[in-house]
């Protein structure tokens, strides 16, 4: 990594990690139907939660990987196997050469062989690698996307790994879509803190909800200043149909809405199905089919163009070479990063890179336990050192859990806030993690107790 003298100095001064810690933590969310979807029916957003130590420092690197409730102890297991290639190490060998530890946590000769760079494996490798990240924003007092930001093109491409994906984006042409902004980012910064950045809620229309929540979440979205807004589709047309004919009428014809199928259909019938649907408008259908099916995604694309919507697909692609795969097809008009399905801060910026050489804007996913904490920085980075441009842009916005962090994301007439506090707005408020351990914390004996839960 080129590093001036004093960055190299204050590398050295880092310390070692001393300790790595992972928690089970679940939230009972399925209880009200928060966050139900078509293939989701009852979720508990949960989180394997992780907490890095090193010497040297005062400040603790915090990173979760976000789960639905069962088999977040198997991403648990996970990290704690990868944990013994993490304790130990000096902080300024991972930060010098952050693309080589990536390669090394990801192509560890054993575990690589239960991914490699997909599944649990790389759920518990996205929090150890944000933990770092969270760590790093710390030592050096500034909020992630300040950090990414003040780095110059050299050492941000030197956090990348270009395996698999020079056919698509070489480390040359990397360097040159960030050196082409160089110039501009005093003003971009300035900007985004101005107006923030363009979010759209899908709060108000979880497929679980009464037409009589719909309506009142809708009216209150707009009373918040949302003009972009997102349904759950999936499991039933006529049922749809009503759905987005309420929120159609609350929110009025000049809002924008968009649907999410979350995987649910095939590829013929979600041409169908979107076809029956066209009459409202919809900006993006988000996840018609399999997440790996990119030429399916294209397909549906292709028929969809001429109603004028678009597909929006990312949320669980496993890696950036899926993502190149979706870019160099032109399978997605919208490219939606995940913070913790892929491995990480690192892998993202890959990912936010090859979507600005093929033109496909980045629209976060977000929600779920800590997501749009974690994305808002993401998107403010890329707005300020790639894209430079808000068109077509936008990052989901979930009203749940955010009173779980120490410093929550906020949104202000439809716009991220730029947060202010160093690290990576995921370090979460001790007494929740204490009360929301599984199984046996506090909150979830209560629940049991009343007899609301059974499983253990």
């Amino acid at each position: 990594m080129e590093h001036s003298d004093s960055k190299r100095k204050k590398l050295a001064s880092m310390g070692t990690i001393t300790g790595l810690t992972v928690k089970d933590i679940r939230f009972p969310t399925s209880l009200e139907a928060h966050g139900s979807d078509a293939m989701h029916k009852d979720p508990d957003y949960s989180a394997a939660y992780v907490v890095v130590e090193a010497d040297k420092t005062e400040h603790k690197g915090h990173g979760l990987t976000f789960t639905v409730g069962r088999g977040t102890e198997i991403v648990v297991f996970a990290v704690q196997t990868l944990s013994r290639l993490v304790v130990g190490r000096q902080l300024e060998e991972i930060y010098g050469d952050f693309a080589g530890f990536w390669r090394e946590l990801t192509s560890e000769t054993q575990l690589r062989w239960i991914g490699p760079e997909k599944g649990v494996i790389h759920l518990a490798t996205a929090a150890v690698v944000n933990a770092l990240w969270d760590l790093w924003a710390k030592i050096e007092g500034k909020p992630l996307w300040k950090l990414l930001a003040d780095m110059t093109p050299e050492e941000l491409v030197s956090t990348i790994d270009f395996r698999y994906i020079t056919d698509a984006l070489t480390r040359q042409e990397a360097l040159e879509l960030l050196r082409r902004n160089e110039s501009e980012k005093t003003k971009r910064e300035a900007s985004i803190k101005h107006q923030g950045y363009p979010a759209y809620t899908t709060s108000c229309a979880w497929l679980g909800y009464s037409d009589e929540t719909l309506s009142k979440l809708a009216q209150d979205a707009l009373r918040q200043g949302f003009t972009r807004f997102k349904v759950k589709v999936g499991a039933d047309l006529e049922d749809d149909k009503r759905r987005c004919s309420i929120i159609r009428k609350e929110v009025g014809w000049d809002k924008i809405i968009m649907v999410d199928a979350n995987q649910r259909w095939d590829v013929d019938e979600a041409i169908q199905y979107m076809k029956n649907l066209a009459h409202f408008k919809l900006h993006w259908i988000e996840e018609p089919t399999s997440p790996d099916d990119v030429l399916g995604h294209a397909a549906i694309k292709k028929a969809l163009a001429p109603f004028g919507i678009g597909v929006a697909t990312g949320e669980q692609c496993q890696n950036r070479v899926v993502f190149k795969q979706f870019l160099q097809s032109g399978a997605m008009d919208f490219c939606q990063i995940d913070a913790a399905r892929v491995g990480g801060v690192n892998e993202n910026l890959a990912i936010i890179l090859m979507a600005a050489k093929y033109k496909v804007p980045v629209c976060p996913h977000a929600g779920g336990v800590g997501l749009c904490e974690y994305v808002q920085h993401l998107s403010i980075f890329d707005y300020i050192c790639v894209s430079g441009s808000l068109e077509n842009r936008v990052i989901e916005y979930v009203d749940h859990l955010h009173e779980h962090f120490l410093h929550p994301c906020a949104v202000r007439n439809g716009c991220y806030v730029v947060p202010e506090a160093s690290g990576y707005s995921i370090e979460m408020k001790p007494d929740s993690l204490k009360a929301y351990e599984y199984p046996d914390g506090p909150k979830w004996r209560e629940l049991r107790e009343k007899g609301l839960v059974r499983d253990k």
